[in-house]
């Protein structure tokens, strides 16, 4: 680099430059499918807000039972502006998703992302959230094999692949998939408003 230039900071040239992804997550979210998709967005050019229930910090595990790393939260459900995002990150764990359902705030926050067209990233036990919005209907979409039976009450054809992604939304099945996730992901969000394409 010639001495005196500015450096340049290779995330500026990346596909969600001036992007900001919300990433919605309680306490006993699972650490790999927090901090995995939130590097690949960030490393995309993007600023991640961690949205919770309530201020502070979450605390973040692996498998439900080994605490992992404290995060701290940039907002709460109550106050999001959803027109301030350019999509939604629905990371799993199964104790986190099942808090943010009874949520309102949370609940209205996630229904309002779909609503006003912004893509949707939700993996493993994710898409709770996806079923309880009533989002799931009409979607091919895939989860942890658990969430099968209710994702299909909910109206969802539940297909049993590493990554779907139907209307916006994307959808893997466990930090397995996280690669073929993280990929899909930037690049629902790059695309941007997805609103022509949902019914």
């Amino acid at each position: 680099m010639t001495q005196g230039a500015p450096s340049q900071d290779p995330a500026a040239e990346g596909p969600l430059q001036g992007k900001i992804i919300a990433i919605l997550a309680a306490d006993g979210v699972e650490e790999i499918e927090l901090t995995s998709p939130r590097e690949a967005v960030e490393g995309a050019g993007a600023t991640t807000h961690l949205i919770s229930l309530k201020s502070g910090e979450i605390q973040s595990m692996k498998g439900d039972l080994e605490p992992q790393g404290r995060y701290p939260v940039d907002k709460t459900a109550e106050e999001v502006n959803v027109n301030e995002y350019d999509g939604l990150l629905l990371p799993g764990g199964t104790v986190n998703p099942d808090k943010l359902r009874l949520s309102p705030d949370a609940m209205r926050m996630v229904r309002a992302f779909y609503d006003e067209g912004k893509p949707i990233g939700a993996i493993c036990h994710g898409p709770w959230s996806l079923s309880e919005t009533g989002i799931a209907q009409g979607l091919r979409m895939t989860s942890w094999p658990s969430l099968r039976h209710e994702l299909t009450l909910a109206g969802a054809e539940w297909v049993d692949e590493e990554v779907v992604t139907d209307q916006g939304v994307v959808t893997s099945r466990n930090p397995g998939d996280l690669p073929a996730f993280n990929r899909k992901i930037v690049e629902e969000f790059a695309e941007g408003d997805h609103s022509g394409r949902r019914k």
